[in-house]
């Protein structure tokens, strides 16, 4: 069957940073569009060395993250504060289709590229500006970051364990769900100018885009009046399921291991029993009936530990599954990388090889297109690297003036 890349011939400026517009422009260039980061040594994106890191590596290269969400991509050096610098970028988005930001509003306003002037560089140009609050309303001035726009849509207020405070994530969710808007809103806009010849621009709110996950809670509250934090919610590691017990997660030997366990018919909760070895306490009279063990969830949770607590996740999930009890071990990163069959066997994480930190593993796109599928062409950019090709082949410049541009500071 012939294969080909899906968005081949597509050109992207990607004026973006740390990890919303990383993502969405990822999910482009995995697909075949040339993505161009356009980045400056003095103000680099500092999720190039966040952690984890590259251990013994040195440089602008060494994030795990920014490993991840880069490759594919090329990366030119522009200083847009240099007024040849601006003029390069110029240069660039008129020969480009999309162009996309993740800055705080009106940033490239003040840069004198807000989307009119786009237009009269390119006047089918798709500009895509994903910031937190959007770019109309009171709130549009308002610097956010992924965590934040976590808080204010909601998010956080919905984390952590009963009875305690909202713990938060721990990981800028946000930042990649409008990340993956900000892929989909730049497909549509592809096809809405393939249709008409016409580009558009596209003001992305990270905020909003954080409330369309907390839709079930506000419409619980909307209709039943119901907050979010009441008894029993947060559920913590106990299943928020209202009519079976056990139904939870369960700490096993180990460091922070655990295993999940489903029981939803008495035939289920015998055979649990029988792998348990009949205790005693599973024949109280609390225990005796699934109406029983949902009222007294606590104690049977807590005995249920007492057994997993002697095995291994993987032990616990395996003597469980052979006597008919659904359970599963809750994966660990190093799991899902080292041993886990199914992403193995889709190739998931693949690996890219990288002039600088040699090797690593990258994640897949969790979609597999028989015609057009994504591909993995090329490890993250070494800062600059595609200068030679972007100044001389796609703008035109000889080698002295590339030199002469360097020596002054716009590249």
């Amino acid at each position: 069957m012939e294969r080909a890349e899906a968005l081949a011939g597509i050109r992207v400026v990607d004026l973006s940073w740390i990890v919303a517009g990383p993502q969405c422009t990822r999910i482009l260039a995995d697909f075949g569009a040339e993505v161009i980061r356009v980045e400056y040594g003095q103000t680099l994106d500092s999720i190039r060395m966040t952690p984890p890191v590259v251990e013994g590596k040195g440089g602008a290269t060494v994030s795990g993250l920014f490993n991840n969400l880069n490759r594919n991509k090329l990366s030119v050096t522009v200083n847009v504060m240099h007024p040849r610098g601006m003029e390069l970028l110029r240069r660039l988005i008129s020969v480009s289709d999309v162009v996309v930001e993740n800055y705080s509003s009106r940033v490239l306003e003040r840069w004198g590229l807000g989307y009119e002037e786009q237009c009269r560089l390119r006047p089918d140009i798709i500009y895509l500006s994903l910031s937190g609050f959007g770019h109309s309303g009171r709130c549009r001035d308002y610097t956010t970051w992924g965590p934040t726009a976590q808080a204010l849509s909601g998010l956080t207020f919905m984390s952590g364990l009963p009875g305690h405070e909202p713990a938060g994530w721990g990981f800028s969710y946000m930042d990649h769900t409008a990340g993956f808007y900000g892929c989909m809103a730049i497909l549509m806009a592809l096809h809405h100018r393939n249709r008409t010849g016409q580009g558009q621009y596209i003001d992305l709110s990270q905020v909003e885009a954080g409330i369309v996950v907390t839709g079930p809670s506000i419409l619980d509250y909307t209709v039943n009046g119901r907050p979010y934090r009441r008894p029993g919610d947060p559920p913590g590691n106990r299943s928020i399921h209202p009519s079976v017990a056990p139904h939870g997660a369960y700490r096993c030997r180990g460091e922070d291991r655990w295993c999940a366990i489903s029981v939803f018919s008495e035939e289920e909760w015998r055979a649990l029993c029988r792998v348990m070895g009949d205790p005693a306490w599973a024949q109280a009279p609390e225990f005796a009936t699934n109406l029983e063990r949902v009222r007294n969830q606590d104690g049977l949770d807590s005995h249920i530990e007492e057994w997993t607590l002697q095995h291994a996740p993987e032990e616990a999930m395996s003597l469980l599954q052979q006597a008919g009890v659904p359970a599963g071990v809750v994966q660990t990163a190093q799991d899902k990388v080292d041993h886990d069959p199914q992403l193995r066997f889709r190739g998931f994480l693949p690996e890219a090889e990288h002039p600088e930190i040699g090797a690593y593993k990258v994640e897949g796109v969790p979609l597999q297109m028989s015609r057009s599928p994504w591909r993995l062409k090329g490890a993250s950019p070494v800062l600059g690297s595609a200068n030679s090709y972007v100044f001389g082949e796609l703008l035109g410049l000889a080698d002295a003036e590339i030199g002469e541009l360097a020596a002054q500071g716009a590249i």
